[in-house]
C-alpha cells in the first residue's frame, strides 16, 4: 500500500516555543507551513516553565549586557536579536493576546501568570494564520541526499517541503518530549553535535533536614561552597527553595555548571547563611532577649521568633540529636545558644550531585553556532534546513533568557524559510 504523500512550504519538527514562533512568523510570511508534533498537546515544556508562571523574557534595556548572559556565544547573537529582539517579542504577544509585566532583575512575566496562557495564545495564533498540525506525528526518519533534505517520515505518511526547520528542543525535562531526537537527525545530516550536560538544574543533598522540608522558600539567602574543607569561591545568594530532594530556586540553579565543577574535585559542603547582614552577636543577643522575656516557654516555640519566615522547621530538623529543642528556654546553656546561632549563620550540608536532565531547566549542548548563518538561523551543512532554540549550543542563566532565545531563533528561522523557498 503506496504511502500518504504530504506536501507544504515550509515544514516544522517541534511544537514547543520556537517551533510555534517560527510556523506563525512562516505562515504569516506567505508560506503553507505543517508544523509536526510528536505529543498530544503543542507547548508542554513551555507550560511548565517558570513553575508555571513563565518567565516570558529578560527585559534588560542594555543589548551588550543582555547578551552577556548567553556566555561564548554573545557576538554570534547580535545580529539576530537586532533582527527580532525582546521589544520585537514582547510586542509580538501583546498582539495575540498576552499583557506582560516586569519584575525583579528584569524577568517579565504575563500579566496571568500562567504559562498556559502563553502556549494557547500561541496555539491560536498558529490557527489564526492558517498553520496546518498534526499532533502525535513522531519522526521517524530524516531523508537527506546532495546536502539537502528529501522528505520527512512518520509512522503514517512522508513530507516534503522547500524548507525545514528543527525545533525539536534539547534534552532537558525529557518527560515533555524533549528526548534529544532532533541531536541524532543533526550528526546524521552531517552537523557537529556538542554533547548535553545539565545546565540549569537543581542540587542534589545528602541531609534529611533539608528533603524533610521540601516546599520551604528561605528568602535572601547565601550559601557558600567548600571542597575538602575549603572555602571555594562559588557563593550564591537569593530565595532558596527546599526540595524532596535538595535545594533549587534561581539562585541554585544558575551555578549549577559550577558546582558541577566543585564535584569532580572533592567532597563538596554547603553552608547555608539564612541571615546574611546580621553578624553572630546580634542573633545571640536576639535569643538572650526571647528568652528572658519567655522564660517559661521551651526553646522550639522561641526558634519561629528567630528564624526567617519557613526556616523553623529546617532549624529543629537540623538541631535533632545535638541539642535538646524542648528544654525550657530559662535552662538554655551558653552551648545550646551557641549551636542554634551557628545554624542560623551556617547551617551545612552535603552536595551529591546535580539532579541532571531530567530535572534540569535548560542543558547545554547542540550544533555550535559557526554551522549555523544566525541572521537567519539557516544550516550552512544542509541547505534548506533551519535550526532553533535548544537545538544550539548556548549557555545561559535563568531569568527569561531561554525563552527569549526560542522566540528570536524561531521568528528568524520562520520568517526566512518562507522567504527564501523558491531560491533553495
Amino acid at each position: 500500500m503506496p504511502r500518504h504523500q504530504i506536501k507544504a512550504d515550509v515544514l516544522i519538527i517541534g511544537g514547543g516555543a520556537s517551533g510555534m514562533m517560527a510556523a506563525v512568523a512562516a505562515s504569516r510570511a506567505g508560506a503553507k507551513v505543517i508544523l509536526l508534533e510528536k505529543n498530544r498537546q503543542l507547548g508542554n515544556k513551555l507550560r511548565i516553565t517558570g513553575g508555571g508562571r513563565c518567565n516570558i523574557s529578560n527585559a534588560e534595556p542594555n543589548q551588550r549586557e543582555l547578551l552577556s548572559n548567553y556566555g561564548n556565544a554573545k557576538k554570534a547573537l547580535y545580529s539576530p536579536y537586532s533582527r527580532f529582539g525582546v521589544q520585537d517579542s514582547l510586542l509580538f504577544f501583546k498582539e495575540i493576546g498576552i499583557d506582560t509585566k516586569t519584575e525583579a532583575k528584569q524577568r517579565v512575566f504575563p500579566v496571568s501568570e500562567r504559562a498556559s496562557d502563553v502556549a494557547n495564545a500561541l496555539v491560536s495564533a498558529m490557527e489564526r494564520s492558517g498553520v496546518v498540525v498534526h499532533k502525535n506525528s513522531s519522526v521517524d526518519q530524516v531523508k537527506t541526499s546532495n546536502s539537502k533534505i528529501d522528505f520527512v517520515s512518520t509512522h503514517g505518511a512522508d513530507y516534503s517541503a522547500g524548507n525545514y526547520i528543527l525545533a525539536t528542543g534539547g534534552t532537558s525535562r525529557p518527560d515533555t518530549g524533549s528526548t534529544g531526537d532532533g541531536f541524532a537527525w543533526l550528526k546524521t545530516m552531517g552537523h557537529s553535535v556538542n554533547a548535553p550536560t545539565p545546565d540549569i538544574t537543581p542540587l542534589a543533598v545528602e541531609e534529611s533536614f533539608i528533603t524533610k522540608n521540601a516546599g520551604t522558600k528561605i528568602t535572601r539567602a547565601s550559601i557558600s561552597f567548600f571542597v575538602d574543607g575549603q572555602k571555594s569561591k562559588v557563593v550564591v545568594s537569593g530565595d532558596i527553595l527546599l526540595t524532596h530532594f535538595g535545594i533549587s530556586g534561581p539562585a541554585v540553579l544558575n551555578t549549577a555548571r559550577n558546582i558541577g565543577g566543585l564535584l569532580k574535585q572533592g567532597r563538596v559542603v554547603a553552608s547555608l547563611d539564612s541571615a546574611p547582614g546580621t553578624d553572630t552577636s546580634e542573633i545571640d543577643a536576639t535569643l538572650i532577649k526571647l528568652f528572658e522575656q519567655n522564660p517559661k516557654k521551651q526553646l522550639n516555640s522561641i526558634l519561629p521568633l528567630v528564624a526567617p519566615s519557613g526556616f523553623a522547621s529546617v532549624l529543629r530538623h537540623s538541631l535533632a540529636g545535638k541539642v535538646d529543642c524542648d528544654v525550657k528556654t530559662s535552662e538554655v546553656s551558653k552551648f545550646t545558644r551557641q549551636t542554634v546561632v551557628d545554624h542560623l549563620k551556617e547551617l551545612k550540608f552535603t552536595i551529591t550531585g546535580l539532579m541532571g536532565l531530567e530535572k534540569a531547566v535548560v542543558a547545554d549542548g547542540g550544533v555550535d553556532l559557526a554551522e549555523i548563518d544566525t541572521k537567519t538561523m539557516r544550516s550552512k551543512v544542509v541547505s534548506n534546513l533551519y535550526v532553533t532554540g535548544d537545538l544550539l549550543h548556548i549557555n545561559r542563566p535563568s531569568g527569561g533568557f531561554s525563552l527569549q532565545l526560542c522566540w528570536t531563533t524561531g521568528h528568524l528561522a520562520g520568517l526566512n524559510a518562507a522567504k527564501n523557498i523558491a531560491v533553495v
